[in-house]
């Protein structure tokens, strides 16, 4: 059993060896324990402004480069889309800049946006599936083609948008055919609406460009949680997926690269990867350099990954599509069934 002189003993020896610790460093260590300290202190200042150095030195680097693949993009773009309509589908709230950014390179590469077209939280939400649901009963009668029979819930959602979006007038192909615009109207009005437009859609496009913002990569990186699966990423897969589908040629510009992140899901799965055309960071230049170039080789026949990532290409091929061709075509006597995108 411990007594109280074992206790006594314990204290004292502390003391003792604090006692000596202060006289050798107030005493012969003095100078040798400041010294050590002061180098410490100085390697780590030299330390800091060396990488505060490089780190600047870097980041003019990438300015540089920046500013070189801004300043070659019109003659990189010039003719790759020449005279294609583009819609924009935003899957998330898109920084003002990068949708500009993607505007002028659509400008540069001979393209113009018909409207931009904004995925609510309802589109998704699990609460509000059965109005999703009930919603679908008056969207079908207006499409044509039609989903496969059995397709679910989301496949239908995202043909009556891009259908929307994307059905041409036959007989005046400058204009939206009136099933389209039944649609867009059913998706873009109520209390909940399943979609927003900057603007009204009243043409047709002929591709569509679907974006998810880059704050939703970031998000997933930061979060604790486990990643989205392809379960979870339905909806939006869904929609890139009706986006190829019922157009002519369709893109992802996605964020950057990261588990969970719609390019990595669309890569893991060997049947989305060889339908479907990404392009990751896509909210820097370089990328949204390549969104225009890939949706041209979309439209020629060519599917791909471009970007710096594992499984990607750097740069899309380059291709020359052929005039498009808008001429109006006859209504049947019989009234036919409205067109989808006008092809290119």
């Amino acid at each position: 059993m411990i007594d109280f002189r074992y206790h006594v003993v314990s204290l004292i020896s502390v003391f003792l060896a604090l006692a000596v610790g202060i006289a050798l460093g107030a005493g012969p260590l003095k100078e040798t324990i400041g010294d050590t300290l002061t180098g410490q202190v100085q390697q780590l200042r030299t330390e800091k402004d060396t990488l505060r150095s490089q780190l600047d030195d870097a980041n003019s680097d990438l300015s540089d480069t920046q500013s070189y693949v801004e300043a070659a993009s019109p003659q990189l773009l010039a003719g790759s889309l020449t005279d294609r309509r583009v819609v924009v589908i935003e899957l998330g709230d898109l920084k003002g800049a990068e949708r500009k950014g993607l505007a002028e390179h659509f400008k540069q590469a001979g393209a113009s946006i018909t409207g931009y077209a904004t995925l609510t939280d309802a589109w998704s939400d699990p609460d509000q599936r059965s109005f999703r649901q009930a919603l679908v009963g008056n969207l079908t009668q207006f499409l044509a083609p039609a989903p496969a029979q059995g397709a679910d819930l989301e496949t239908e959602l995202a043909a009556a948008l891009v259908q929307g979006l994307t059905g041409a007038d036959k007989a005046a192909p400058d204009k939206l055919s009136q099933d389209a615009s039944y649609l867009l109207e059913i998706l873009t009005t109520g209390d909940s609406p399943l979609v927003t437009l900057a603007d009204p859609v009243t043409v047709a496009a002929d591709a569509v460009v679907v974006v998810s913002a880059d704050e939703a990569g970031s998000e997933t990186v930061a979060s604790p949680t486990a990643p989205p699966s392809a379960e979870d990423l339905a909806p939006e897969l869904s929609v890139i997926s009706a986006a190829q589908e019922y157009s002519t040629g369709a893109v992802l510009a996605d964020g950057a690269r990261a588990e969970g992140s719609l390019t990595d899901t669309i890569l893991a799965d060997d049947d989305l990867s060889a339908a479907l055309t990404t392009v990751s960071d896509a909210q820097e230049v370089a990328g949204q350099l390549n969104v225009p170039l890939a949706l041209a080789a979309r439209i020629a026949g060519t599917n791909g990954h471009y970007g710096f990532g594992d499984d990607e290409t750097t740069i899309p091929p380059a291709v020359q599509l052929p005039p498009v061709d808008r001429t109006p075509v006859a209504a049947q006597p019989s009234g036919g069934a409205t067109s989808k995108g006008s092809a290119g």
